[in-house]
């Protein structure tokens, strides 16, 4: 086993969600490099200390570069705000650092594309943060779907959809600030990136964003509540996807449904452990669809749990994370999603606000 130094920037709640992955993550999966939480970093010395004592880094600091330019500093995983990313991005691959970003990539479609060139650049491991793709039944359900268990897709149906801003009496806050850090930028991603796993590159597309609570207690709203979208997929699949943060009674509504010629899979990330299955085989009147729970035959399960239909939850998710982005680093080999898969998921995003905007269909490689 070898160590490798870690360092954090941000300590929120993302933070730390990466904090306890890479102090957990080598006894969970006996990963040959073992993380060693070296630094992290805050807005303020104070509240760096503060994440430094709970999480049990080496050291805090408030100064970025400080961080990354720390030679006991290995690895980087950003977890700071989207304008934060390409110019540390771009400081640690100078350096030869690998970085691990949470989505989205970049705050604009063009900081994506400048962090993709400094890391094709640098040849280091890179890696982004879409993590409810990683839950033990969606890594199945790709699976599924790559053996053509429900034959060829013809139809794709996602949403992300959450309701902390349902009220229309809750304050303004940096949530409502900036475009990137609006629905399209916060959880559209995610279902973006989901949808591609599972079906394959968007083609074109169609979209409308809105906003629809413009005034807040505090201040105007400046980026959209709730986007929805059809695409078509390259493989000439049909689909459709809904974005909201005002979608009032959804807690963490990631959900999709996929038809095949052979069967369908539906899945909603509200009930994370279990898949929903229907093959179009046997006798017609003992047709259905079946629910099956996660458990140790299914994929990244058993690491966590013996015990089928225990579960796995959110926490297990950042550590599958942990896990590939220190394979990634170990054996020198990208592991998906790289820089390159978060920035596509930003020209996916960057049409579909260009297609609001024009009212019409937009042809994705164009953007």
């Amino acid at each position: 086993m070898t160590e490798i130094g870690i360092g954090i920037l941000g300590g929120g709640y993302m933070g730390k969600a990466h904090a306890v992955a890479m102090a957990a993550v080598g006894a969970v999966f006996d990963t040959a490099l073992r993380p060693r939480l070296e630094m992290v970093c805050a807005t303020t010395p104070a509240s760096a200390e503060r994440y430094r004592r709970a999480y049990g880094f080496q050291r805090a600091t408030d100064d970025w570069q400080l961080l990354v330019n720390d030679p006991k500093v290995e690895a980087i995983v950003i977890a700071s705000p989207q304008q934060t990313h390409r110019v540390v991005a771009e400081a640690a691959f100078a350096l030869g650092k690998p970085v691990f970003c949470e989505k989205p990539l970049g705050a604009s479609l063009a900081d994506s594309r400048a962090m993709v060139a400094a890391a094709e650049a640098s040849g280091c491991p890179n890696m982004v943060g879409f993590n409810y793709i990683r839950t033990p039944a969606s890594q199945y359900a790709r699976q599924l779907i790559a053996d053509g268990l429900i034959g060829e897709v013809t139809w794709f149906r996602g949403e992300h959809t959450e309701d902390f801003y349902a009220d229309p009496d809750a304050p303004a806050t940096w949530r409502t600030e900036g475009e990137a850090n609006g629905t399209m930028g916060d959880l559209a991603p995610h279902m973006i990136n989901g949808a591609m796993a599972l079906i394959g590159p968007i083609a074109e597309l169609i979209a409308e964003v809105e906003t629809v609570h413009m005034d807040r207690p505090g201040g105007r709203v400046t980026n959209d509540d709730q986007g929805q979208m059809m695409c078509r997929f390259a493989n000439g699949a049909m689909g459709q996807m809904f974005f909201s943060r005002i979608a009032t009674g959804r807690k963490m509504g990631y959900a999709y449904e996929i038809t095949g010629t052979k069967g369908a899979i539906r899945f909603d990330q509200e009930d994370q452990n279990a898949l929903w299955l229907y093959l179009s085989e046997g006798d017609e009147a003992t047709r259905g669809f079946r629910k099956i729970l996660t458990g140790p035959a299914h994929p990244d399960y058993l690491p966590f749990c013996q015990g089928p239909g225990h579960g796995t939850g959110y926490q297990d998710q950042i550590l599958i994370e942990a896990r590939d982005f220190l394979r990634a680093i170990e054996t020198q080999t990208p592991v998906w999603p790289t820089f390159e898969d978060g920035m596509v998921v930003n020209q996916v995003i960057a049409a579909a606000m260009a297609a609001s905007e024009a009212r019409a269909w937009q042809t994705v490689s164009t953007f």
